[in-house]
C-alpha cells in the first residue's frame, strides 16, 4: 500500500501499473491480488488512506491545532496548504486528480467525488461551529477556494494559499 500510495500520488492512476507496484514493493503479485482483487480496489484503498492521512490527519488536525476559534481554524486550512504547497511533498489533490483522470462516470471518479464531499462536509461542520449563515453554501464556496488554490499552486503560484486565504476572510464576513 505504501508503494502504491507514493506512485499514485505522484503520477496518477493510469500511468502506474500493477506490475510496477509489485516490482517496487517487492510483494508477490499473488499476495497483492489476495488483498486487492483488482487495480481499482487498490486505488480505492489508496483514496481511503489519503483521506485518513491527508484530509483528516494533516488538513483538519493542522487547522484545529493552529486556530483558537472556529473562524481561525477555517482560515488555518490555508496555512496548512501554504506549507504543503511549498514542500517537497506537494502533489496536488489526489481526489481532484483521479476525478479528472478517470471522469465523473467512472467508479474511481465517483470515489474521488465522494472524498471531495467529505472535505466539504467537514468544512460545513466548521462553518456551523463558527455560527456562519448558510453553512452549506459557505462550504461549497470555501471548497472552491481550496480546490482553486491547489490548482494554482500546481501551476506554480507559490502565493496561492495566501491569495485564497484573503478571499476566505471576505467569504467568512459575508456569511457572518
Amino acid at each position: 500500500m505504501s508503494t502504491a500510495y507514493t506512485l499514485f500520488s505522484r503520477r496518477g492512476i493510469r500511468d502506474v501499473g500493477v506490475d510496477e507496484v509489485v516490482a517496487r514493493s517487492g510483494v508477490a503479485k499473488a499476495t497483492l491480488y489476495r488483498h486487492f482483487p483488482s487495480k481499482d480496489d487498490l486505488v480505492l484503498a489508496f483514496l481511503d488512506r489519503r483521506e485518513q492521512e491527508w484530509t483528516l490527519g494533516r488538513v483538519v488536525a493542522g487547522a484545529r491545532r493552529r486556530g483558537g476559534t472556529p473562524e481561525e481554524r477555517l482560515l488555518a486550512i490555508f496555512d496548512v496548504f501554504d506549507e504543503w504547497f511549498r514542500g517537497d511533498d506537494f502533489d496536488a489533490c489526489a481526489f481532484i486528480n483521479i476525478l479528472l483522470e478517470m471522469g465523473r462516470e467512472h467508479p474511481l471518479g465517483q470515489a474521488g467525488i465522494a472524498h471531495l464531499e467529505t472535505i466539504r462536509h467537514l468544512v460545513r461542520g466548521m462553518a456551523e461551529e463558527a455560527g456562519l449563515r448558510d453553512a452549506e453554501g459557505f462550504a461549497r464556496s470555501w471548497h472552491i477556494l481550496m480546490k482553486g488554490s491547489i490548482i494554482s499552486a500546481a501551476e506554480g503560484d507559490t502565493e496561492a494559499a495566501h491569495r485564497a486565504q484573503a478571499m476566505a476572510r471576505a467569504l467568512i464576513e459575508r456569511h457572518r
